[in-house]
């Protein structure tokens, strides 16, 4: 007999003795039971948080193999142009508009790349347990685009990071703590502010920094944050879904596309 267990499309409680859900239908015998329940478990929080990581690192790890590094481990120009950089130059010159997507993944050095991962794995668990996983991966990839579209649109000629990505959660996070008030609210717009204030300081401090990016992502990931709506608004639905794995297919492609552009250049 089967047991008792969530259902993996609507996340609602479903008996042993029942052989669909009474919610949203689904039944247990569906050919997508298994892989519904197979990306769920993938995509918890952990799970998530570790492969945007790892994503990080191998990329880093592959811009370094690319040609020798400038530095203390930074690497050259050449490799972060092929491997997906993005700003004016890349999409005016070569027109890669799916740098948009691909430049989240890269880091200009080891201090870069840490910095990043570290803001990355604080801001993230608590992004996936107010907007839920799919929600996060669309705010991540889609408001990272956006902040990297506005500091094109500003002129910026040449930028990297998953910064604007990590803005853009810090950025649906603050609507979050907004719209939804009260001490709790309150106590995480507050301490998301404090984020955006150590952001902006460290921009203005520090120089190469794409102060456009970050401020395009905070605006996107407030819009999406509202768009898209948090879970004590409503649970995550088969869209949510959806556009999260049309968010993971479109990076995974470009990703795979711009390291194609490598083998090609040694056959």
């Amino acid at each position: 007999m089967a047991r008792a267990t969530l259902c993996p499309r609507c996340r609602q409680l479903i008996g042993s003795e029942e052989t669909v859900c009474s919610w949203c239908g689904t039944s247990r015998s569906a050919s997508f039971w298994k892989v519904l329940s197979w990306s769920k478990s993938i995509m918890a929080t952990d799970g998530l948080i570790n492969a945007i990581i790892t994503l990080n690192i191998i990329y880093y790890g592959i811009s370094i193999l690319i040609s020798p590094p400038v530095g203390l481990l930074s690497p050259s120009h050449y490799s972060m142009m092929i491997l997906g950089a993005t700003g004016t130059t890349p999409i005016n010159n070569y027109g890669n508009y799916w740098s948009l997507l691909t430049a989240n993944y890269l880091h200009g050095g080891i201090i870069h790349l840490i910095f990043n991962l570290m803001a990355f794995r604080q801001i993230a668990p608590l992004a996936i347990n107010e907007y839920g996983a799919s929600r996060v991966i669309t705010i991540y990839t889609v408001g990272g685009a956006f902040g990297f579209l506005v500091s094109y649109f500003a002129g910026v000629p040449f930028t990297i990071g998953a910064s604007a990505a990590i803005c853009s959660l810090v950025g649906a996070l603050l609507y979050y703590g907004k719209s939804r008030g009260g001490s709790y609210g309150s106590s995480i717009y507050n301490e998301l502010k404090g984020w955006v204030i150590s952001i902006f300081i460290f921009g203005l401090v520090f120089p190469g920094i794409n102060n456009w990016g970050h401020g395009g992502g905070l605006i996107g990931g407030m819009l999406l944050g509202m768009v898209l709506g948090y879970s004590e608004k409503r649970r995550e639905k088969i869209y949510d879904h959806a556009l999260a794995v049309i968010c993971v297919v479109a990076t995974i492609a470009s990703l795979v596309f711009a390291l194609s552009g490598i083998i090609f250049r040694q056959a």
